[in-house]
């Protein structure tokens, strides 16, 4: 064994000094072995810790989904025939049924410019030819320069100039051996108010015969090619005009986009609450909620020949966040429940009880029933009817997160509690208090540094103590190693006098 140069052989001393000094080492680093024990049982709660807060935030998640009506609410379009119209609904839509007559689609203005030869010759006969168009109100005007005139030259200019509003392309009428190739203009929206209109050329060789439709919408001239026009529907008897064939804003929650158009076919459309859909978000909820409750359960068990259950065992956070999670979901107001006649004001009431360990169990039958008789009652339960009102409280105060109004609904009010775990608040000037998870990991952080430190400081010791050994355990086999070189001179002069 050696150190700073220093070798020992033991030889001199007959010891094995090389196993003597690891064995004292080894005794001088049991504090650190028991500082590296308690760093990676830290690490664990840090790991164990993220785990838990992403079952807390994936709860949130689910609650909020609950928590605004049209996001609780799904609903179900059933159309009377197939190929009129697609349909989509959303949670702001109302049961009932509607009659749907489409008498024409949208479609968009397109115009082409008289045919030339070639694409890619100059068409320009003299120097500030122009060609101008007007969409909506505005005007394009094109100055043409003469040497860069062609189709394909022309078509490129005017998509760089109005391409918001109309997309110029060059199409070959004709055959590939006699060809005729023109330039077409083509709205980019659908509708009577995007029409192409005032299209004037003054390009020598590139000519359009611009004439406006008729009130009725019928083309004029042979180079207007579609006539951009709205979509006509009757929907519930009403008549009504889209630019596009989204009919979305007719009747609230209800998407309808036009497919087919027949001024002679009057078909209906159903609409009505997705049972199954809201019950699946209500049980993801219900699951989100049972694996936050077991893993609290899991790592607050103790038995005498296991011992604790989880790395987080006795860690108030683990009784902070359910006990925060509870009152949000079962803290109704016994005002409110003495006054349900109707059997909406508990999650028990509508079939999610509480088992003995703390998990929700949901009876679908139940459930079922509460959506059935009224689906608005059950939505009110999880949903903050009235909006939410701090009543002005400033950001980060201990008010902020509290609704003031009548209803908060369970979900929302959960919501709010979950996200005041990860806020931190301002209790006055002096004092900011951080939310329960920032708090526990600074605390985990803080301790982690702790012992990284202490870790150091010994294991720098450590390395002096066993340089220390080394320098004299050497000087102990040079001591022992010259006194027996003096026996061995004091033997063999000896046995020179006998």
């Amino acid at each position: 064994m050696s150190g700073n140069g220093i070798s020992i052989t033991g030889l001199g001393s007959g010891l094995d000094t090389t196993k003597i000094i690891q064995q004292l080492v080894a005794l001088e680093k049991l504090p650190i072995n028991a500082l590296e024990d308690k760093k990676a049982s830290v690490q664990s709660k840090i790991s164990t810790l993220g785990t838990f807060k992403g079952l807390v935030k994936d709860l949130q998640t689910k609650a909020k989904l609950l928590s605004v009506k049209k996001d609780f609410l799904e609903y179900d379009v059933t159309p009377s025939e197939e190929g009129v119209a697609t349909f989509s609904a959303s949670g702001s839509a109302t049961a009932g049924n509607h009659t749907l007559k489409v008498t024409s689609l949208a479609s968009v203005d397109r115009w082409a410019f008289d045919g030339v030869a070639s694409r890619t010759a100059d068409l320009a006969t003299a120097a500030s030819q122009q060609i101008s168009f007007d969409v909506d109100g505005t005007n394009y005007s094109l100055t043409v320069q003469q040497d860069q005139s062609s189709l394909d030259e022309i078509a490129a200019e005017i998509n760089t100039l109005a391409g918001d509003d109309v997309t110029a392309s060059v199409v070959n009428t004709s055959t590939s051996g006699s060809p005729s190739y023109k330039l077409v203009l083509t709205a980019n929206e659908s509708g009577e108010d995007n029409r192409i209109s005032n299209i004037v050329s003054t390009v020598g060789g590139l000519t359009i015969d611009w004439v406006a439709p008729d009130g009725q919408g019928a083309a004029q001239s042979t180079d207007n090619i579609t006539v951009g026009s709205n979509a006509v529907a009757e929907i519930d008897g009403l008549l009504v005009e889209r630019e596009t064939n989204e009919f979305g804003d007719v009747l609230a929650g209800i998407s309808i986009t036009a497919t087919a158009a027949d001024p002679n076919k009057t078909i209906t459309f159903t609409v009505e609450a997705d049972h199954t859909a809201i019950k699946k978000k209500v049980k993801e909820f219900v699951d989100s909620y049972n694996k936050v409750i077991s893993f609290v359960n899991a790592q607050s068990t103790y038995t005498e020949d296991a011992g604790a259950g989880g790395v987080l065992f006795g860690d108030p956070i683990l009784r902070d966040v359910k006990s925060s999670i509870d009152t949000a979901l079962f803290g109704v107001d016994l005002g409110t429940v003495t006054a349900d006649t109707q059997g909406y004001s508990t999650l028990s009431l509508v079939g999610i009880k509480k088992q003995s360990d703390g998990t929700l169990t949901v009876n679908d039958s139940d459930l079922e029933d509460k959506l059935t008789n009224d689906i608005n009652a059950l939505a009110d339960l999880f949903v903050d009817t009235d909006g939410f009102d701090n009543g002005g409280a400033l950001e980060n105060t201990p008010g902020y997160y509290t609704d003031t109004t009548t209803d908060s609904g369970l979900a929302a009010s959960l919501e709010r509690t979950i996200t005041r775990m990860f806020a931190t608040t301002r209790v006055d000037d002096d004092l900011v208090l951080k939310g329960v998870f920032d708090n526990r990991s600074d605390t985990y952080a803080r301790d982690l540094l702790r012992y990284n430190k202490q870790i150091d400081a010994k294991t720098e010791y450590l390395d002096k103590f066993e340089q220390s050994l080394v320098l004299r355990f050497a000087k102990l086999e040079e001591l022992i190693g010259g006194l027996n070189a003096q026996g061995a001179s004091l033997s063999a002069a000896m046995s020179g006098l006998g």
